[in-house]
């Protein structure tokens, strides 16, 4: 028969614990000894028992060897990545601190300055390079003059056309006031003051030949308007006709 398979677990009973630990760490020596003997292969152990106790086995001669090999090799791909993402960032500086120091050269050239080391190629360069700047900048500025221009007329035309707006009020306002003062001094308006304010000299003198008439076709108002409205304007027809009459000074 068979031997049954072994519960793995802590053992309780200490005796029997020391017993199985000294078994079984002689038997990890052993194969870990017969694994590098039959491989060639580089093998370090290292056991702690419960007491504290060191046990190790290197199959090189130095257990120092064996742990840097794994230290470098375990930490080997970390601490090359970190040189390497140096290396990109430094190579990036370069590149920024060159286009800077470009730049600084560049400008200080524009404006008159460290012109020595240049060549006649680069002075000729630099002078097409500053007289292209200065079309662009004669252009923009131009451009500028023509909106404030622009503006200015636009500015000028609303102006304009206010005054104009203005003007054309006060002579509508004019018109009909004088409309007004036409309507206020009509024909009939003029007859009645002539006839009564003037106590009745200029009224007889104009409705002289129309006074039998009016005297006659005394009750109908009707008629004795249309009697002075005519007898009015045969008078100033008179008038205009002879302006050295009396009728002319009494008119006026």
């Amino acid at each position: 028969m068979g031997r049954g398979k072994v519960e793995l677990k802590r053992i309780e009973n200490k005796i029997s614990r020391q017993v199985t630990f000294a078994k079984r760490r002689n038997g990890l020596l052993k194969k870990a000894y017969e694994l590098s003997l039959l491989c060639d292969a580089e093998v370090a152990l290292i056991i702690f028992s419960g007491r504290g106790r060191l046990f190790e086995f290197s199959s090189s001669s130095c257990m120092y060897k064996t742990l840097e090999r794994y230290r470098s090799s375990n930490y080997s791909t970390q601490e090359v990545k970190a040189p390497l993402e140096s290396e990109i960032n430094y190579q990036d500086y370069l590149k920024l601190r060159t286009r800077v120091d470009f730049l600084q050269t560049t400008q200080r050239n524009i404006l008159g300055e460290d012109l020595g080391p240049l060549s006649m190629k680069e002075l000729e360069q630099l002078e097409n390079q500053i007289e292209v700047s200065l079309k662009h900048i004669r252009s923009r500025k131009n451009q500028m003059l023509l909106d404030q221009l622009f503006d200015l007329k636009s500015k000028s035309c609303n102006a304009e056309l206010v005054l104009q707006e203005q003007e054309l009020q006060d002579l509508n306002k004019d018109l009909r006031k004088k409309c007004c003062q036409l309507q206020e001094t009509s024909p009939q308006n003029v007859i009645h003051d002539v006839s009564w304010e003037e106590g009745g000299h200029s009224g007889s003198s104009v409705l002289g030949p129309f006074q039998g008439l009016l005297q006659h076709h005394g009750n109908d108002p009707s008629l004795q308007t249309r009697y002075h409205q005519q007898a009015y304007m045969d008078q100033l027809n008179e008038d205009m006709a002879d302006p050295d009459e009396h009728g002319r000074s009494g008119w006026i």
